[in-house]
């Protein structure tokens, strides 16, 4: 990467930037998100700059997602949200994170996602979907694409 395309989560694993560190293990970090839609709202890091999640090393993604439940854990056992949202991004800082938010009904989350589910039942492109040639389809597209894991 160059000087000029710093990444701050890079930055934040180097120790060039401060965060709020909550948990860490040697291949991912977890920090509280600077603009929290909520209490705990944090953001589980790769330690090593790949974008996109499903580019990580297998060991990668493993630690990624062990650490991502060990805070859930934490934060459903000191925060008692409903539930603890988790969804990967990589669009707007192009570094691994995976968001955890603990939710409650009618937060402004699971507005959101309510909202979402709402959406994704109703328009008649996203309806024709659900047909059973077009599930087939992916179906065999997907599960094709991927070889069995041992």
């Amino acid at each position: 990467m160059a000087d000029n395309d710093r990444c701050v989560f890079c930055d934040i694993v180097a120790g060039r930037a401060d965060a709020y560190k909550v948990f860490e293990d040697e291949k991912s970090m977890c920090i509280l998100d600077i603009n929290p839609w909520t209490k705990g709202h944090c953001l589980v890091i790769s330690k090593r700059h790949v974008p996109w999640w499903h580019d990580l090393e297998e060991d990668e993604v493993l630690s990624l997602f062990r650490v991502a439940r060990t805070v859930a854990r934490r934060m459903m056992a000191t925060l008692s949200p409903e539930f603890v949202c988790l969804y990967a991004r990589g669009r707007r800082i192009p570094h691994t994170h995976i968001f955890l938010i603990p939710t409650v009904k009618d937060d402004a989350l699971d507005r959101f996602f309510n909202a979402l589910e709402k959406l994704q039942e109703s328009p008649p492109g996203l309806m024709a979907l659900r047909d059973g040639a077009r599930m087939e389809e992916a179906r065999r597209l997907l599960g094709g694409a991927i070889p069995p894991v041992p």
